[in-house]
């Protein structure tokens, strides 16, 4: 499905993540995604050159690279969008029992990455 879009798993990622919120830095993408800028920079930079993102930097803070979504980017998410569908159609679960669960394994991801702190 995602190949149908020209998307990887990972790209499909970033892009739910702006379709959820556009205008995001590469550090916050990379906090959300659990990505180190090192992976996300050769991403953003495929995304960048299929069209469907734009990378600027912050005119208030040059150290920062802002990631927003081009016009044909949004226009994805239409697309895009029968992939969750199918997902839930396979699993056969309601769409709030599979976020009750993505919830679930959220916490414990949470708890994971807090427990190897060097703080603990």
């Amino acid at each position: 499905m995602l190949d149908k879009l020209g998307l990887t798993y990972p790209q499909y990622l970033v892009m739910i993540t702006l379709w959820n919120q556009d205008g995001r830095t590469v550090k916050e993408l990379g906090g959300i995604l659990f990505l180190e800028s090192s992976t996300l920079t050769p991403l953003l930079k495929r995304l960048e050159s299929a069209g469907l993102i734009t990378r600027t930097r912050n005119p208030k803070d040059e150290r920062e690279v802002l990631i927003h979504l081009t016009e044909k980017g949004d226009t994805l998410k239409i697309e895009a969008s029968n992939i969750t569908r199918c997902i839930v159609d396979t699993l056969g679960m309601d769409a709030d029992a599979v976020a009750d669960i993505k919830s679930s394994v959220d916490k414990i991801r949470d708890r994971l990455h807090r427990a190897q702190r060097p703080d603990n």
